[in-house]
């Protein structure tokens, strides 16, 4: 079966084919990093609309690519920004009327864990997967392509989002996580103290915001202090290295110890946050060949892991009426439609 997919979530656009769950025929990605860089941040209404310019033109380069006939359309439904999905959800369903073809709704999360069967054909439930990204951070058992249960997650930030606002704290601008962590590169980890949340109770549970607050409340003390020379009283690489060494050590211990306990031998690590190397390589050293890590192109955002967990929804018998509504959030656990 091949799937056209669309996905639109935030503020990558994607068009892409994929048959069968697993070959990849064609994966278009256009970044919207440039047009958010001036206001340090994704701004919603500007992704919607550079999503209505480019999807007609990101859909024709996926067909060509692919060359090949259609047998369903996919879209990403939830979770994610409301106008930014309706912008996808509403091509594909455009796209399907037109030729007549079913259509497929994906959760989001789902697609992110389904990006390490393109990687790795011979991979399949059960396993345990980390989606860990900009805008989420879930643990969650995969019992069968369709079926997830959650075992932890964060309280409040997700692990992205804790590396982005800290880069924007220390001046490094956007997108952050990456420049944060290339800085970090030259540091000590140990130079500086920053809290790892326990909650009682809830072992596999995540929490950010307290780490955040340290750093916020290290740079703004510097800047009551010393201004615009507020970095003269700090070694950067260093707090930059400290401050994801707390970020990662909560990822690690947490998902390694949920592995461990609930007894995985594959752990599926996968989001944005999959294309720090030093998470990477933790993860390798813990978990050895248990760990399945996507290659860097297909952890971001991108239609190609939407196609390909639509192919197995396709096989679940989940298909989309054409008032299929996208969802800002949605219980990865529970069908779309």
């Amino acid at each position: 079966m091949n799937i056209l997919a669309f996905e639109t979530s935030c503020d990558e656009t994607s068009v892409a084919v994929v048959r069968d769950g697993r070959e990849l025929l064609a994966n278009e990605v256009l970044s919207q990093n440039d047009l958010h860089a001036l206001y340090g941040g994704v701004v919603p209404e500007i992704a919607a609309r550079s999503h209505l310019e480019a999807i007609a033109r990101l859909t024709d380069k996926a067909l060509a690519a692919a060359g090949c006939g259609i047998d369903a359309v996919a879209a990403t439904a939830a979770p994610g920004l409301i106008g930014a999905l309706l912008v996808g959800l509403n091509f594909a369903k455009g796209y399907a009327l037109a030729k007549g073809l079913p259509l497929i709704p994906v959760h989001h999360m789902r697609g992110h864990v389904a990006a390490a069967y393109i990687a790795e054909p011979d991979l399949k439930p059960p396993l345990l997967a980390a989606v860990v990204s900009g805008g989420n951070t879930l643990f969650m058992e995969v019992l069968d392509y369709t079926t997830y249960r959650m075992v932890g997650g964060t309280r409040d930030d997700a692990a992205g989002e804790a590396f982005d606002k800290g880069a924007r704290l220390l001046g490094l601008g956007y997108p952050g996580g990456a420049a944060l962590s290339r800085l970090a590169a030259e540091g000590d980890d140990t130079r500086y103290k920053f809290p790892v949340a326990e909650m009682e109770g809830a072992p596999y549970d995540t929490s950010f915001s307290g780490v955040k607050t340290v750093l916020r409340n290290l740079v703004h003390h510097a800047k009551q202090l010393y201004g615009d020379d507020w970095a003269d009283g700090f070694d950067l690489p260093s707090l930059a290295a400290s401050y994801q060494k707390a970020i990662l050590d909560a990822l690690v211990d947490k998902l390694c110890a949920a592995a461990n306990a609930l007894g995985y031998d594959a752990v599926v690590l996968a989001g944005g946050v999959a294309a720090n190397r030093v998470l990477c390589a933790r993860l390798r050293e813990r978990l050895g060949n248990r760990i399945h890590i996507p290659p860097v192109y297909l952890c971001g955002d991108n239609a190609a892991m939407i196609a390909a967990q639509a192919y197995y929804e396709s096989l679940d018998g989940v298909f989309a009426p054409m008032s299929q509504n996208a969802y800002a959030t949605f219980d990865v656990e529970k069908a779309l439609c």
